[in-house]
């Protein structure tokens, strides 16, 4: 199944962040270690979406994992490059086997409900939705990575669900999260303060 974005560049962040995006995508092209990091963010989408309708996920890693060294070297399952306005253009293809007859996907109750959600009339489609979220996964992370950092992406994440553990409106989050990190004091204890400060 194949899957294909483009971003504008504008969208994206500019310029610079389209350049940096492509370079991540070729050093995790060029280098294994880094291509294997990369590839499991792409699983992680392609996954979820594998364990919600009730497809062999073992088989789908496998299969992936070998595309991925099909030329001899494990690279990236993913190719990114700028289009003739320099946009950002996202390509993923991945061979997945999977179906919408037959097996837990008509079985189990929440397979049976993720797949009335996702509306996939063949299992083509539901290949192309899996290689898509993937495609969107590899995205926010490739450009987490190329920006902020995903340290910081995921301690900024991290902040706002303590904020909402702590019993914050959903108007006071932002300004929590930021007081937070400004006082480098991610914690619960400091949600619960900046809650009943505010």
């Amino acid at each position: 199944a194949r899957a294909k974005a483009v971003f504008e560049k504008d969208a994206v962040g500019g310029e610079d962040v389209v350049d940096n995006i492509i370079s991540a995508f070729q050093f995790a092209n060029n280098d294994v270690f880094r291509a294997v990091t990369h590839n499991k963010g792409i699983m992680n989408g392609t996954i979820a979406v594998a364990n919600a309708t009730g497809q062999d996920s073992r088989a789908i890693e496998a299969a992936a994992n070998a595309y991925a060294a099909n030329s001899g070297q494990y690279r990236s399952l993913s190719k990114w490059s700028k289009d003739e306005n320099g946009n950002l253009v996202g390509y993923l293809e991945l061979p997945l086997s999977v179906g919408i007859v037959g097996g837990i996907a008509n079985v189990h109750p929440t397979a049976k409900i993720c797949n009335k959600i996702l509306g996939a009339t063949s299992a083509q489609e539901l290949a192309c939705i899996m290689t898509a979220t993937g495609l969107a996964q590899n995205y926010s992370a490739i450009r987490a990575l190329s920006t902020e950092g995903i340290q910081k992406g995921h301690m900024r994440l991290h902040a706002r669900n303590l904020a909402a553990a702590a019993g914050a409106a959903n108007e006071q989050i932002d300004k929590i999260v930021q007081k937070m990190i400004e006082e480098k004091n991610i914690s619960l204890d400091k949600a619960k303060e900046l809650v009943n400060e505010i």
